[in-house]
């Protein structure tokens, strides 16, 4: 029997709570084995970002190439590419091996708030990358920037948006609405012919890092399990609200603590 198998090509977090760490942690949750594209390295904590250091883009490169040309991937998600050239080359890579069961985390600032890609990077990103993935989750920031809008304030917004994200390229977008107030958090799922709301109780919690890495890595690892897209974004959402759920049972950092990937098994 095959064993479902992801890839995780980001960035990694030395505090372990969100990029190729938090990816990781997701797929073994859910019972996918992972393997890694690192495609930077940050200085990172709960409390912010203190450097960041861009891997070449020849070893990224290198670094699919040895995946692909081995591992039977069922299923890519991409995180922070902060580079144009890693952009670029990360496309070429994800054509030439034939994916397209992709998942993209157009990830630009951390929770924090400190910024993670080039302001020239997010053309490239948009331009480039958006039409090779099946599904984007953009937040409503990550939306905005990439449209060059305002921020939604409404579910109504949120959906014009994804509309519009989806005429990029992308067969699929969904705009998470962790960012908005009121006792619901609302996603929003907008494919080619179908409109999908996700809501759960908004968990009041200030251990937020990581939750868009986690939501992606957990889609991509529902892909690899043979789900269909619209099942692989609902099971996800039900991931990524118990693991905010349970992080009160970590205590990590001084920060803006991790989600708990795996809330199932630690007592």
């Amino acid at each position: 029997m095959k064993t479902p198998l992801a890839l995780t090509i980001a960035g990694s977090d030395s505090g372990g709570g969100a990029g190729i760490q938090a990816d990781l942690k997701t797929f073994s949750a859910l019972g996918v084995y992972g393997a890694s594209v690192i495609a930077a390295l940050t200085a990172q904590n709960t409390r912010g970002v203190t450097a960041i250091h861009d891997v070449p883009a020849d070893f990224v490169v290198a670094q699919m190439d040895a995946v692909f040309s081995d591992l039977d991937v069922g299923a890519v998600k991409i995180g922070m590419l902060s580079q144009p050239a890693v952009i670029e080359a990360v496309a070429e890579g994800l054509s030439r091996h034939g994916q397209q069961r992709v998942v993209l985390d157009p990830v630009m600032v951390a929770t924090s708030g400190d910024r993670l890609i080039s302001e020239d990077a997010v053309a490239v990103l948009r331009d480039v990358l958006l039409p090779k993935a099946m599904v984007i989750t953009p937040n409503l920031p990550e939306a905005a920037a990439l449209l060059g809008a305002p921020v939604a304030r409404t579910e109504s917004e949120m959906k014009d948006q994804a509309r519009r994200l989806c005429a990029l390229g992308p067969q699929a977008v969904v705009v998470k609405g962790g960012h908005a107030a009121g006792a619901e958090s609302v996603d929003i799922l907008i494919t080619q012919d179908a409109e999908v709301r996700l809501a759960a109780n908004r968990i009041d919690t200030p251990n937020t890092h990581g939750t868009g890495c986690t939501l992606s890595s957990a889609i991509a690892a529902g892909l690899a399990l043979g789900h269909d897209l619209s099942a692989a974004v609902s099971e996800a959402k039900v991931y990524l609200t118990e693991a905010l759920a349970a992080s009160d049972r970590l205590t990590i950092g001084h920060g803006a603590g991790p989600v708990h990937h795996f809330h199932k098994w630690w007592g």
